[in-house]
């Protein structure tokens, strides 16, 4: 068995092949677009690259030739800031079920990232946001995956486990029928912030696009900015989520709370992508692009996937969370578009997100596990903060 570094056109053809040798199986899995992943390595359009971050890539190749394997790791200031020691990550991995070829990658990925002065390894992450590629899937291998989200064999466990990885977080996501009544709990907070005044609820379809920007960065920020591995978002950075997210979003499922104009809280859905995607396999070529706007113009999705929901740390407490999702909710029903809604991952570190979800009558769908392995056994370990 060989392992080869990711570097020409040919080895990130064959990085991009793998996980088809592990997956042709499985109705399931839908791959991951390509176009996306490429996002990831390149430097002149994943920002990170010109802040200092770092990223190696690797094959493994066995005696017959076949793509057995494939893994990346990172180094990422943005991400290791704060914490208590450097700590690297480690992402897309793929392996056959051999025990030496999971090996053989995860040693070519801690070397590599101890070397570059890193005393922990958090995986499987992203070298970006936490929205994507983000966590390794523990239950519920049936399920349809969501776009952007991991999905993997159960056996992958195994390989992270033995090898001392443990749970960082866990990666909760939920569903709900979209037609399902609304609890009579968020009525009451609505009905508390509505005899208060001063507030309302409005849409993407009210906003510019410059407008949308300014208010998904200023709720982000004064939701999470700060927090525990959660940085600042830059208007910038806003404006160009925004603007990747313009081909495929649904202005009449993102909600924006106002308190006397000052944006203080969300709810951002999009339609699930992953219901369009499984049509081109994984590469969003011309034909591709063809086949992605007639499912769109078909509006194939009808599964609404809510990215994020959040609420300015000095609103909290006071019903906004009612507020916004009766309203919402309520919206959305009367489109009739969707049939069911799914909310991309909560972490197990955040106590209130999970309760409004849970109140909400959701269902917990899916589970992932953030994992890490310290560098030195000795050194004690320690889960995520919990948000306060």
């Amino acid at each position: 068995m060989r392992l080869i570094e990711v570097n020409d056109k040919k080895t990130r053809a064959a990085f991009h092949a793998v996980p088809d040798a592990i997956y042709t199986a499985n109705p399931v899995w839908i791959p991951h677009l390509r176009q996306d992943i490429d996002k990831v390595f390149d430097p002149e359009k994943n920002r990170l690259f010109k802040k200092g971050a770092k990223a190696m890539r690797w094959l493994a190749q066995d005696d017959n030739g076949r793509w057995v394997g494939r893994i990346a790791a990172f180094v990422n200031p943005k991400y290791s800031g704060g914490m208590e020691q450097p700590t690297g990550g480690i992402g897309f991995f793929e392996s056959t079920d051999d025990d030496a070829v999971a090996t053989l990658l995860f040693d070519a990925a801690e070397a590599w990232l101890q070397q570059e002065g890193m005393e922990a390894v958090d995986g499987p992450i992203n070298l970006g946001e936490k929205d994507r590629y983000w966590g390794l899937l523990v239950h519920n291998f049936t399920a349809l995956p969501s776009y952007a989200l991991n999905y993997n064999p159960a056996y992958y466990e195994r390989f992270f486990r033995d090898r001392g990885y443990q749970t960082y977080y866990e990666q909760y996501i939920y569903g709900r029928p979209v037609q399902a009544e609304i609890q009579e709990p968020f009525e009451r907070k609505r009905a508390q912030i509505e005899a208060r005044g001063g507030y309302q609820v409005i849409t993407a379809r009210d906003l510019t696009q410059d407008e949308l920007a300014g208010h998904f960065c200023t709720v982000y920020n004064n939701a999470w900015g700060g927090h525990h591995g959660f940085a600042k978002m830059p208007l910038k950075q806003a404006q160009r989520t925004v603007k990747a997210l313009k081909p495929v979003m649904d202005p009449d499922i993102i909600f924006f709370v106002l308190h006397e104009e000052k944006p203080v809280a969300f709810y951002v859905n999009i339609p699930e992508l992953n219901q369009i995607f499984r049509h081109v396999r994984g590469n969003l070529d011309a034909i591709g692009k063809l086949k992605f706007l007639y499912h769109k113009w078909r509006k194939t999705s009808d599964i609404m996937v809510g990215l994020v929901f959040g609420i300015d740390r000095e609103y909290h407490g006071q019903g906004l969370d009612g507020y916004l999702i009766d309203i919402a909710g309520k919206q959305i029903q009367a489109k009739g578009r969707y049939h069911s809604t799914t909310l991309t991952w909560i972490g197990d570190f955040n106590p209130k997100m999970i309760r409004i979800a849970e109140n909400l009558g959701t269902e917990r769908t899916r589970t992932y596990h953030t994992l890490r392995k310290l560098f030195d056994p000795e050194a004690p370990f320690k889960r995520v903060p919990i948000a306060k």
